[in-house]
């Protein structure tokens, strides 16, 4: 067995020149690790220059697992251009590519923060770094899967105990094992195969659920205060909404969201709609809803067609939105008409008054609108980025109130929600 695993090593890399550093144990019936052009000393890997001034590759034995999903290196020498790479690849990835440049590879790029995904070209992630700066990289496995099986799995990213963003990528038969690429003189980094990061479900089970605060939750589950898409991604039918329990009042009339991380797409809004909202919408698209969407910066108020409104948001950014109500706003008669409606049942899959099955709605006749506003009244609603106020629409405030409501629609997306915050 052991001819037969080098023999085919061999086979898949013949002409590699034989002054660069081989990895001498091969003898070794385990196969603990692969290499070329590195000098392995314990848990540190240093670069060996080699004449065709080739990347150097490290290749762990063992896959990553749902129960060792993670692993970290620390850049002890940055060497001439610190050309640090952390990721995952295949076993039989090739020893002379960087993590992230060749098929199934993934991989986070020290020297420019970028993020290359099976292609030399990468995209912008997260920060460059330096000399002492601990670099991460693990994988979010669905319930279930088998880690050495082809599948889809999310791979993060982490940069000094901070984790960076998520990327979905295809796992091939045999799983994906951890990697370093090096390729300076004087790089050296320390690895640590057996590091740990903490399982957010494992830390948020210490926080409140918090299930009181939501009365719908459609391809969204709620973990602690995480909120965290659970769909399928593919069409702007499979929006996951959130919506709280109770509506804004005179009160308490304003939420936040901070994006925990942005997915593929940040496909995120916030803002608030009608109770009977339909499950299957971005708030904002549909009448009697208004929100500011993360990915475009726009504002949609009862249309799906936005308006320019604000910036674009990312990780870490926190969205605010609340209600600005006139002096004279009755709340005891919006109370009442929220009892009424409060034991009212509700069946999500049937279409409402307003046709919730229709792509996009025409907004509302203006005769219509100032009927609605005679019955309801008008409020402005305002919305902030990093508690900075951006601008406020004004709408007809719904019988029963504006609920505050969230749309996530790409994989990974998770929002931190405080529906009591103590600014705004």
């Amino acid at each position: 067995m052991e001819a037969f695993l080098r023999n085919q090593i061999l086979n898949v890399y013949p002409h590699r020149p034989p002054a660069m550093q081989r990895n001498d144990e091969k003898k070794d019936a385990k196969l603990p690790h692969r290499f070329d052009s590195v000098l392995v000393d314990g848990d540190l890997l240093s670069y060996s220059p080699n004449v065709q001034q080739r990347v150097g590759v490290y290749i762990a034995a063992k896959p990553v697992t749902p129960e060792n999903n993670y692993f970290e290196l620390e850049i002890i020498d940055p060497g001439v251009s610190c050309c640090i790479a952390i990721g995952l690849v295949p076993y039989q990835y090739p020893l002379y590519a960087q993590p992230g440049w060749k098929a199934f590879g993934v991989g986070y790029h020290a020297d420019d923060g970028r993020l290359y995904k099976s292609s030399g070209m990468g995209q912008v992630y997260g920060p460059r770094c330096h000399l002492g700066d601990h670099m991460g990289c693990g994988i979010k496995f669905p319930a279930g899967a088998n880690p050495k099986q082809a599948g889809q799995a999310y791979v993060f990213f982490t940069r000094n105990g901070k984790e960076l963003g998520s990327v979905k990528i295809p796992v091939p038969q045999g799983g994906l094992h951890p990697a370093v690429g090096l390729h300076s003189d004087g790089e050296e980094v320390r690895l640590n195969l057996d590091a740990e990061w903490p399982r957010e479900d494992a830390m948020l089970m210490a926080i409140d659920h918090c299930e009181e605060d939501w009365r719908r939750l459609h391809d969204i589950k709620l973990i602690g205060q995480i909120l965290e898409y659970d769909g399928r991604g593919k069409t702007i039918h499979d929006v996951g909404l959130a919506q709280a329990r109770l509506p804004l009042t005179t009160t308490n009339h304003y939420f936040e969201l901070e994006i925990v991380d942005p997915g593929e797409n940040c496909y995120i809004a916030i803002g608030i709609a009608r109770k009977n909202y339909p499950k299957h919408r971005h708030p904002g698209w549909n009448r009697e809803s208004i929100a500011y969407h993360a990915d475009d910066g726009k504002i949609f108020l009862g249309s799906g067609i936005g308006d320019p409104f604000g910036p674009k948001c990312h990780k870490g950014d926190i969205m605010g939105c609340g209600i600005l109500f006139p002096p004279d706003y009755d709340q005891e008669e919006a109370n009442a008409a929220v009892d009424e409606n409060e034991d009212d049942a509700e069946n999500e899959d049937s279409p409402s008054e307003y046709g919730d099955d229709e792509e996009y709605e025409e907004d509302a006749h203006p005769k219509q609108v100032e009927d609605m506003e005679e019955q309801a009244g008008t409020v402005e609603v305002f919305f902030t980025r990093n508690g900075k106020f951006i601008g406020k629409r004004r709408a007809v405030i719904p019988k029963g109130g504006f609920y505050p409501t969230i749309g996530m629609l790409s994989s990974c997306e998770r929002v931190r929600v405080d529906l009591n915050p103590l600014t705004g």
